[in-house]
């Protein structure tokens, strides 16, 4: 293959300085949105939430940055990229102090609240400020391969650093983690990032981001709750709401003369394509890594910090992978690194196929490493398209879809993947519970992994060791189950993948097909307000 042309203004120290201060806070969210679940246990004694309170602590923090990415996106548009994400950063360094020192469960539902709404206003700006910053298209791939790979590593140290402060710590000093990253990014930003906007944007329709909000809480909270909770009348009727509202929300764009969501984006088939591969791919390998993680807490006794530390391999491993990517995809057409990426990755969910509660940790970790190398190179060019598939100015709706894409496909992954292995659990471990269980407790145990090791701990020796001897073995089945099934939907992507996006490379502007961003030629590929350059 031809090297990919060198094309547009080449960024400088500057930008590379500024990508440097962006992926700060894309580490830092990516780590927030682990460390308290490694903090329940002390915050549970100390503020003695309920369990519906319990629930929307740990929640509330990814619905709303699940619910706002697009809102905040669109926004960025148009008042301006570097002003949203300063903004952010500076509600997100308040809440953060603010959870910190929460006397009370309502009040730490509130602060979450607020941090995830602030969060879902630094995704969508770094990533679509990387769109503005570095015209280049080899130069875009190798930022946008670093801002990725920040995102991983904040996925796996979150545990490790969680684990850490939480031993010489109180559970709030978790939260306090962010505030010299956001006060580093309020000091440098206004100096290193320059301000981007779409000129032509016109006015935010407030129905339309109603419309875009209640589409994506209710259909998170749907498959959220299913995922926890299993099959029931309110996250269904939930979702559904989501659906139609989301129709409606699709109809309106269609009428209006400057729409909140330009849908022309759609245009694009490196844009659709990509978006549609990594959000399918997440879907497949979302619910095997929670899998794998249960499988090292509950079948093989890790704690959690323990079990961060075995994790740690295949999240350098798909650093690797993503920093590798930009190099590669000089030599190599994008569209076959990305499906024999995906292979690589579907062979590494096959490996998991193989796990017994006798492999012990080596297996697990080794199908880790394999499935995240194969992973780094299909994220990394996928989220390059989807940014180069949109003009500059659609950058931040861009952006934001692509971070939504990326919710919904772990929260289905971990829901509907989720499903299949508790069913299988469920069903295998009626014949393998031990005998001599009090009737509740084989209610409890038959449910769930995690319900089975909350009773072997009230159970004598004997008896809790063959329990967790069975909900193991059960486990495990579903694991490998879930894994094939996993395995074979990642193949598939990858053969998709690689023949819908033959001719579309990460820098041509989304291939083949109409231009994404209006029917008049010049507006439709208008240059952005710049300043602060």
């Amino acid at each position: 293959m031809t090297p990919h042309a060198t094309t547009g203004e080449r960024a400088g120290r500057r930008e590379w300085t500024g990508l440097a201060v962006l992926s700060l806070p894309t580490l830092l969210l990516s780590l927030d949105m682990t460390v308290l679940h490694l903090a329940v246990p002390k915050l549970s004694a100390d503020l003695a939430p309920s369990s519906t309170q319990l629930l929307w602590i740990v929640d509330i923090y990814g619905f709303l940055i699940a619910g706002f990415l697009i809102i905040m996106g669109t926004l960025g548009d148009r008042v301006g990229r570097r002003r949203l994400l300063l903004t952010g950063a500076a509600a997100f360094g308040v809440a953060s102090v603010l959870a910190a020192m929460s006397d009370s469960a309502g009040m730490l539902i509130a602060t979450r609240a607020l941090l995830g709404l602030a969060g879902a206003t630094l995704m969508p700006s770094t990533m679509s400020l990387i769109r503005n910053m570095f015209h280049d298209p080899r130069q875009r791939t190798v930022a946008i391969s670093v801002w990725m790979s920040s995102f991983m590593l904040g996925a796996g140290a979150g545990p490790l650093v969680g684990g850490a402060m939480l031993e010489h710590f109180w559970w709030g000093s978790v939260f306090l983690l962010s505030v010299p990253v956001m006060v580093l990014l309020l000091v440098a930003g206004p100096f290193l990032l320059p301000e981007f906007r779409d000129p032509t944007a016109g006015r935010i329709d407030v129905v339309s981001a109603a419309l875009s909000l209640g589409t994506v809480l209710s259909v998170v909270y749907g498959i959220k709750q299913t995922a926890e909770h299993g099959v029931g009348l309110v996250p269904v009727l939930a979702a559904l709401a989501g659906l139609v509202l989301g129709v409606v929300f699709v109809r309106r764009q269609r009428t209006l003369a400057t729409p909140f969501l330009d849908l022309r984006l759609f245009r694009s088939r490196g844009f659709t394509v990509s978006l549609t591969t990594v959000a399918l791919s997440i879907f497949a390998m979302g619910g095997v890594i929670f899998f794998v993680a249960q499988y090292l807490q509950m079948v093989l006794d890790m704690s959690p910090f323990t079990a961060g530390l075995y994790s740690l391999p295949g999240v350098l491993a798909g650093m690797v992978g993503i920093l590798a990517a930009p190099a590669l995809a000089q030599r190599f057409p994008a569209a076959y690194l990305m499906g024999g990426g995906l292979l690589v990755a579907a062979l590494g969910v096959g490996m998991l196929t193989t796990l017994t509660p006798e492999s012990g940790a080596a297996t697990a970790v080794t199908a880790l490493v394999v499935l995240h190398v194969g992973f780094g190179p299909m994220i990394a060019l996928g989220t390059d398209m989807i940014i180069a598939g949109a003009p500059p100015e659609r950058a931040g709706a861009a952006s934001a879809i692509s971070e939504t894409g990326t919710e919904m496909g772990m929260a289905l992954g971990i829901a509907v993947l989720g499903s299949v292995g508790a069913a299988i659990y469920r069903t295998e471990i009626g014949g393998r519970l031990p005998a001599g269980l009090p009737p509740e407790a084989t209610d409890v145990a038959s449910d769930t992994i995690g319900g089975a090791a909350g009773v072997a701990e009230q159970l004598p020796g004997a008896l809790g060791a063959a329990l967790m001897d069975a909900a193991g073995e059960a486990f495990v089945t579903g694991l490998r189950t879930t894994a094939a099934v996993s395995a074979v939907i990642v193949a598939v992507i990858a053969v998709a993948a690689t023949a819908l996006l033959r001719g579309v490379t990460p820098g041509d502007g989304g291939g083949h097909g109409e231009p994404p961003a209006g029917d008049d030629g010049p507006r439709g590929r208008g240059e952005p307000v710049e300043a602060g350059r």
